[in-house]
């Protein structure tokens, strides 16, 4: 076994690595970038090497310097991790040179597999169904467009390296191929180094499901079952589950089974996942096709862990080492149900925008990589930021998963819903709202999801979860206890001007432009003439508390002073809520509002980035829907369009 290995990557997949490998007894070395340099991962290896700039292109992607640092550090073993250099077979045969063991899939499987074109063909030769598309890579937009049209529309165009909903673009037309061909080569060359683009059928309404495997040096493969990863945005997955909610047992038999054919073919070892598509329509599972094999270890393999109790990482270290997996395939079972939420951030209420920006609050549900493969109680938290870290432009915008476990599905989801309520993040935008809105969405909870769910269920874009009358008076409740208990800290404050007057128990309270009578009694309010009870525990000063129901039921609460407003989080929504005494509720309309300024003929880039590429120039005609600039933001290409038809001045 190895005595110390060296960690090719960043983040949480970082820290993931770490403490597997400090429970085996394996010391660890961390590579870091500038950008990095107060990350957790730096602080929990037990020794790390500056590598160089932010971009990854000058620090994590460079293999010269990754091998010099396991000189530096005498690590026997890299670990990449996935993302940068985890699939770059080039890497694995330089390590090779210099009698280091990678911890992953041989040089040749991950060329074959690595690259979807070949990868493609390679499915095919094994008996492997395959989406209908491109067979070569194409060079043009003209040509992209007559192969489009032969297939039929829509198409994927993809970067042939690609992985991770980078390099992907969906076109329904002519004009789509046309705007998105050469953004979708810039893509793959700007994050994998290879502008090969490929074209294939985008099967309407399918399901995204992918078989683990897990093999070693000595000819045996398993498939450790499925994971559900329909829930995406823009190609990239949201929500992942294990097992899935549409497969059968047998549907999982042919499914794995074909899995681990296409690895023998390729002489796979290590932990790897086989990518499908799979028709809803049809239940006998018969209709799946290969995607590609990621070669590596997936984002999202805590679920896989969580039901079968085995740790990946541990084995891709013990299988590098030469050792033989000590289970068969009828040692695999399924127990339970685990789901894991990406937390991103980027904000949904602005379009899903990319955001940058300090942690300035940053409270888990449990302590970060605490407890084992199911973390505390059946809830894991994979984090690899801190308060007070920054979330940069230079890289994935995860900071976090969160894993729960039940023994059915329900039960993994309503443990999401109320830990996510204990997620608390301030400094940039986040999808926290989004993704409990998202467990509570009851077409999740009937399973019956496709990769175009969330276009489905938002086609007008994200305001919050769905709420109810029930639960606006529960708010207004809640807002006026708060008010009141704030009101009463303030009476005792000593030296002001007049005697301090006793707090109203009546309040006139604004929810999102609807009003709520509310006179408050003791463990209870009337709302509307309806008696809300409830036990709260908020404390001036606090941000976080907890409001209790006499049936048990329990809201999270993260509560913030916005002037004179109150804001609320609860269960994926955001309350902006104005608390006023009942004697001055009738004045408060007299109030001026002030009018936000008109930025309708401007152009303003809604979130940091670097400018690729300006589309127009002074004295241009330009029609609404017209691109006029593409910023890239974490690695993806955004266009910006004109919301109106002018000249631009």
């Amino acid at each position: 076994m190895f005595t110390k290995i060296l960690i090719a990557n960043r983040g949480e997949i970082a820290c993931r690595v770490i403490k597997t490998a400090r429970r085996m007894g394996i010391a660890t070395a961390a590579v870091y970038s500038d950008a990095d340099a107060r990350a957790p991962f730096v602080q929990m290896a037990d020794e790390a090497v500056h590598i160089g700039p932010p971009p990854a292109a000058e620090s994590y992607l460079l293999a010269d310097k990754i091998i010099a640092a396991c000189k530096q550090t005498g690590a026997e073993a890299v670990h990449p991790g996935y993302g940068f250099l985890s699939e770059r077979a080039s890497f694995v045969e330089a390590l090779a040179k210099e009698g280091i063991e990678f911890i992953g899939p041989p040089a040749n499987a991950i060329a074959a597999m690595g690259d979807k074109i070949e990868s493609k063909k390679l499915a095919k030769a094994a008996g492997v169904n395959t989406v209908p598309g491109s067979e070569d890579a194409i060079d043009t937009t003209e040509e992209a467009l007559t192969v489009s049209n032969g297939i039929g529309y829509p198409v994927m165009m993809k970067a042939s390296a690609g992985g991770g909903g980078k390099g992907m673009r969906l076109a329904w037309n002519d004009k789509d191929v046309e705007e998105g061909f050469e953004a979708t080569k810039r893509e793959g060359l700007n994050s994998f180094g290879d502008d090969r683009v490929f074209i294939e059928k985008f099967i309407q309404d399918p399901r995204h499901i992918e078989i683990q495997v897990l093999g070693d040096k000595h000819g045996n493969l398993l498939y450790l079952n499925e994971r559900e990863c329909s829930i995406q945005r823009r190609h990239q997955k949201v929500v992942e589950e294990a097992p899935s909610p549409f497969v059968t047992p047998e549907m999982r038999r042919k499914m794995g089974e074909q899995a681990v054919a296409l690895s023998k073919a390729v002489g796979y070892h290590s932990a790897g996942t086989v990518e499908l598509i799979v028709s809803g329509a049809d239940s006998t599972g018969d209709s799946f096709y290969f995607l590609e094999m990621n070669t590596r270890l997936q984002v999202e393999h805590p679920v896989t862990e969580a039901i079968t109790g085995i740790d990946l990482v541990e084995y891709m270290i013990r299988v590098a080492a030469g050792e033989k997996l000590p289970m068969s395939q009828d040692d695999i079972g399924i127990d339970g149900w685990a789901i894991e939420n990406r937390i991103y951030a980027e904000d949904p209420y602005r379009g899903f925008l990319p955001s940058t920006g300090r942690l300035v609050r940053y409270s888990t549900p449990v302590e970060p990589w605490a407890g084992d493969l199911r973390g505390v109680d059946g809830v894991r938290f994979d984090s690899g930021v801190q308060e007070g870290g920054e979330v940069s432009i230079f890289y994935d915008p995860m900071i976090a998963k969160l894993v729960t476990w039940g023994k059915t599905r329900d039960e993994a989801a309503d443990l999401q819903v109320k830990e996510l309520d204990n997620v608390e993040l301030e400094g940039l935008g986040h999808n926290v709202d989004f993704l409990s809105a998202l467990m509570q969405h009851p077409r999740f909870r009937s399973g019956d999801l496709t990769t175009g769910f969330i276009v489905e269920e938002y086609p007008e874009g994200f305001e919050g979860a769905a709420t109810s009358e029930e639960r606006s008076r529960t708010i207004a409740a809640i807002a006026s206890w708060i008010e009141l208990t704030y009101q009463t800290g303030q009476r005792q404050i000593s030296g002001q001007l007049h005697d301090a007057q006793p707090v109203t128990p009546a309040w006139i309270v604004r929810i999102q432009g609807n009003d709520h009578a509310v006179t408050l009694g003791e463990g209870h309010a009337m709302v509307d003439g309806e008696k809300v009870e409830f036990v709260c525990t908020w404390r001036s000063g606090q941000r976080t508390a907890t409001a209790t129901q006499p049936d048990g039921s329990a809201l999270g609460l993260v509560v913030k002073r916005k002037r004179s407003n109150w804001e609320i989080n609860t269960r994926g929504r955001t309350y902006t809520v104005r608390v006023l005494p009942a004697r001055l509720a009738d004045h408060a309309g007299h109030m001026i509002e002030k009018e936000p300024p008109d930025t309708s003929k401007l152009l303003l880039c809604p979130m940091p980035g670097l400018l690729v590429k300006l589309h127009v120039g002074e004295g241009m005609k330009v029609e609404a829907g017209q691109p006029l600039a593409t910023v890239e933001a974490m690695k993806m290409e955004n266009i910006l369009r004109a919301e109106k038809a002018g000249t631009v001045a």
